[in-house]
């Protein structure tokens, strides 16, 4: 059993909201164990510029009133989820078409600004060689984010040690837009597709290594997957297996798969676990809460399932706590319960 270094990767810069960054500095705070060797605390400071908290694309003079009409008509649409009716071939081809409409809207968006990009990448780089001398020292690295932007230096870094791994992405979101796609300018949205490859111009500009292969990539847990990125998950090649999957069949059964697809010709496995999987009843401290998510036994029975993978995880992210949104602590509890277990068995 390797020693753990925990990193408080403390920044909410991704996201559009405030308070993930003072959660990452929580969680790691009281956890204890015979197995950690250094607690390290990378923080930011920089000042974020806030998003627009309607989620929409701003109002540009650039853009026509054809273009605002659509993109309004878009949101409208995918929030009565009409697409949930239609078959699989039909559903696939829809998400293609709403893929291919946006990136042509993107293209006369100018205003549509990369929010907080600068102070993103400093603060990823400073990650990612970290990340690289901890396992450099033969240490297993946890991070505890923070918004989910730090999986990318998490993700990036611990490939670039490792050489060849596979990523499973638990998540409600796929975090698989790019910059074309991205309605918000959020770059919480990016992640996954920067530590694939598939958004290539911006956010990885540090990483001098491989990045991932889709075919070796595992959503689990995906529920709230926009139109538009959906047309970026298929075109890529990810494997999603969502909640309603795991509900179905059971955490034992997904689990299995998603290891076996991320481990299939790897080396490894890099884990990123995003707290907005669970549903808000249970875990209300959250940036970007998803409804309908797993419920308190099905959340454990997940984690029990992730630590029979052990021998084959690399390095792992627990991100997106916001003590803000919390009630009475219950998330934080949870949290502390998924961290203490992965330590005592990584």
């Amino acid at each position: 059993m390797k020693k753990i270094s925990i990193v408080s990767a403390c920044t909410d810069l991704g996201v559009h909201v405030n308070g993930a960054s003072i959660g990452a500095q929580i969680l790691a705070k009281d956890l204890h164990s015979n197995n950690i060797s250094h607690n390290y605390t990378l923080s930011n400071n920089q000042t974020k510029k806030e998003a627009n908290p309607k989620m929409q694309v701003q109002t540009c003079q650039e853009i026509n009133d054809f273009v605002q009409e659509f993109d309004r008509l878009l949101l409208v649409m995918h929030e009565l989820h009409f697409e949930e009716s239609l078959s699989t071939e039909d559903r696939n081809l829809y998400y293609k078409k709403m893929h291919d409409l946006v990136l042509s809207v993107k293209a006369l968006d100018t205003k549509n600004e990369k929010r907080n990009l600068e102070q993103i990448n400093e603060f990823n780089q400073n990650l990612y060689e970290l990340i690289a001398t901890i396992i450099d020292n033969d240490e297993f690295p946890l991070t505890i984010g923070g918004d989910h932007i730090i999986a990318i230096a998490s993700s990036l870094a611990s490939i670039k040690k490792h050489q060849n791994l596979g990523l499973i992405w638990f998540d409600s979101h796929a975090d698989y837009n790019t910059y074309a796609t991205s309605v918000t300018g959020n770059l919480h949205g990016l992640p996954l597709a920067v530590a694939t490859h598939f958004e290539k111009d911006i956010l990885s500009d540090f990483h001098q290594g491989p990045f991932y292969d889709p075919k070796h990539t595992v959503i689990v847990g995906g529920r709230d997957i926009d139109p538009w990125e959906w047309g970026n998950v298929l075109e890529a090649g990810i494997t999603v297996f969502s909640t309603e999957d795991i509900q179905k069949y059971g955490s034992e059964t997904i689990c299995k798969k998603a290891f076996e697809i991320a481990s299939n010709g790897t080396k490894g496995v890099h884990i990123s676990f995003d707290l907005d999987l669970i549903d808000p009843t249970v875990a209300s401290g959250v940036s970007v809460p998803a409804q309908n998510g797993l419920t308190l036994q099905e959340t454990h029975e997940l984690v029990d399932e992730i630590t029979k993978s052990a021998n084959i995880i690399k390095s792992a992210d627990l991100v997106e706590y916001n003590p803000i949104f919390d009630k009475d602590g219950k998330t934080a509890k949870l949290a502390k319960q998924i961290l203490e277990k992965w330590i005592e068995t990584f």
